[in-house]
């Protein structure tokens, strides 16, 4: 068998409770706009383990980036309560902005959304890029992050996408890990590689965690295409609480969905990295490139 070889992050699914308020959500708040809607392949649900169940999902798509919102029949848990950025089933969407005034007042003058960040959007300093960036959770309490490169940062797309709206795409999705060697070479056995890193932390890293000290170790991961998502790695120190027993109907899951090379099966394979996030691997020719 041939090793894996990620090519790109083809789309990053969320489950939801109510398939209707989140498409209005993600349409109305964030700019996203729905490409499909149906229910989900049965070879998917039978990789995630939940083979004979049903569920509907929505395909939206903000620049060139793809998310799926899913709603299963039988609903599985809500997003835990009193969540946390350090919480080891943390995973956000980092929706890239072409000026953030702007972004955070469209998201503002919306409902259902509540702020992560404390005093809104947040200027970190240059050591970790000199962003702008706000943290705030969707209906059902699933992280987002709005993020405003300034010039010559982050990758060069993003200085060059065009957009009626202040959303100009995704650039990554992140996730909180308990120990980074652990989970970097779990990543790096899949083909992504580290493209940058930084060691973050202040009054306003704390101030855009909504945590009273956040100190964190940051890895950008890229896979072998330029084009997509990344995907980022995220080790606070302390790390936060682990989660029990996940499954894939509950409001928790996230799951990235990954387009690789010596899969060496037609259908798609689900595994978890060694936090409990949740990933689904399919082959790059059938993968709908």
């Amino acid at each position: 068998m041939n090793p894996l070889r990620t090519q790109r992050l083809l789309r990053i699914s969320r489950v939801v409770s109510d398939l209707d308020r989140s498409e209005l959500f993600y349409t109305d708040a964030l700019g996203f706009r729905r490409l499909s809607r149906g229910p989900l392949d049965p070879a998917l649900l039978a990789a995630l383990g939940m083979a004979g169940a049903a569920a509907e999902q929505s395909v939206m798509r903000l620049g060139d980036e793809e998310i799926a919102l899913v709603q299963f029949a039988a609903a599985g848990r809500p997003y835990p309560a009193e969540s946390q950025s350090r919480d080891l089933w943390f995973q956000h969407l980092a929706i890239v902005v072409r000026t953030m005034d702007r972004a955070y007042a469209n998201l503002s003058a919306h409902r259902g959304w509540q702020p992560i960040s404390w005093g809104g959007p947040q200027h970190l300093p240059p050591a970790t890029g000199g962003v702008r960036a706000f943290k705030f959770r969707d209906p059902d309490g699933h992280p987002l992050e709005l993020l405003w490169f300034p010039p010559g940062q982050g990758r060069a797309l993003w200085q060059k996408r065009a957009a009626i709206s202040p959303y100009l795409g995704i650039d990554h999705s992140a996730i909180a890990v308990s120990l980074t060697s652990r989970s970097l070479a779990f990543y790096r056995r899949l083909g992504l590689s580290p493209a940058e890193r930084s060691w973050n932390h202040g009054q306003a890293q704390s101030a855009l965690d909504g945590l009273m000290e956040a100190r964190l170790r940051v890895i950008g991961l890229r896979p072998g295409s330029p084009e997509g998502p990344g995907l980022e790695l995220l080790r606070y120190r302390p790390p936060g609480r682990p989660l029990i027993a996940p499954r894939p109907n509950d409001c928790v899951t996230d799951w990235v969905t990954l387009a690789v090379s010596g899969l060496s099966r037609s259908s798609p394979a689900a595994l978890r990295d060694p936090d409990g996030h949740l990933l689904v691997l399919e082959d790059q020719g059938l993968a709908g490139t």
